[in-house]
């Protein structure tokens, strides 16, 4: 699986610049579109064309399938346009970082999932998961990013991600089947291309303290009694080989978990930290 995941990043580098450029600019566009046509009308005939119906899937209106994620509305115009607009914002960042290709796989993966899961059990595929995980996925690879709650109090990414995710797990707890994993299926886009990294989300000192609790100790083996030889006695200077020679201090990726990324060390910050190039010009300088 990690060679398979190797080989999945080595060809997305190779091919990021194809797929659909800027995707996210044509979703906010296209969501804002059917919002103002519908407030302007009166009614909500283009929202139910577009929306994710079972019944009428089945019925032959399968455009459905890939027009819900224009189907969003957060309840008035002005904090629609200011999420359309954050959104945007974070897929244009991912897309930057990613190359085309793999933010277009991304987002059709979550749009695939969540369709495969309401036509085999019910339910209505929501787009509001949808930019949830994408929401994850800028706050796993920009966890010190700040974002102004009320527009006033600056959070960290981080914070509202574990927040989000709490939330799944109490849902999955709480809601009946087959809607309890209806948050999970629709987040499995991040976890699948995240994997292991969506643990970047948790502050580096909490997994090392958790490390350092549930780390067990090795059985110390029985000692052996070996007669001392001063002759063959030879004194090794050799010590053992790190795992790794870069690491970033941010989202602890290495060079030998992710080989295509490059590493480089601030001259500011105070001391002798390592940063990948995804946040070698994006992190808290280290005083």
């Amino acid at each position: 699986m990690k060679n398979l995941r190797k080989k999945f990043e080595l060809f997305c580098f190779k091919n990021r610049d194809k797929g659909i450029p800027n995707l996210m600019l044509y979703i906010s566009i296209g969501t804002a579109v059917v919002y103002l046509f519908s407030a302007m009308s009166g009614n909500a005939l283009l929202y139910s064309l577009l929306c994710f119906d079972r019944t009428s899937i089945l019925h032959g209106q399968i455009w459905r399938l890939i027009t819900y994620p224009l189907t969003y509305n957060a309840g008035n115009i002005l904090l629609t346009a200011i999420t359309l607009l954050c959104y945007y914002s974070l897929g244009r960042a991912m897309e930057n970082i990613w190359g085309t290709l793999r933010f277009n796989l991304f987002y059709l993966t979550g749009v695939v999932m969540m369709d495969v899961y309401c036509m085999i059990f019910g339910g209505r595929a929501s787009v509001t998961y949808l930019n949830l995980s994408l929401f994850l996925s800028y706050a796993t690879l920009y966890p010190d990013a700040h974002f102004l709650l009320f527009f006033i109090i600056p959070i960290k990414a981080w914070i509202f991600a574990l927040i989000d995710l709490a939330m799944v797990l109490l849902s999955l707890l709480t809601d009946p089947f087959p809607y309890n994993l209806f948050s999970v299926i629709s987040l499995a886009n991040y976890f699948l291309f995240f994997g292991r990294d969506v643990l970047n989300v948790i502050p580096m000192s909490w997994r090392t303290n958790a490390a350092r609790l549930f780390r067990r100790k090795p059985k110390q083996p029985k000692a052996k009694v070996i007669p001392f030889d001063a002759g063959s006695y030879q004194a090794s200077s050799a010590s053992p080989k790190a795992p790794y020679t870069h690491r970033c201090t941010v989202c602890g990726r290495t060079d030998v978990t992710n080989p295509e990324l490059e590493f480089r060390y601030c001259s500011k910050c105070k001391g002798y930290y390592c940063y990948c190039q995804d946040h070698i010009s994006n992190h808290t300088h280290i005083q």
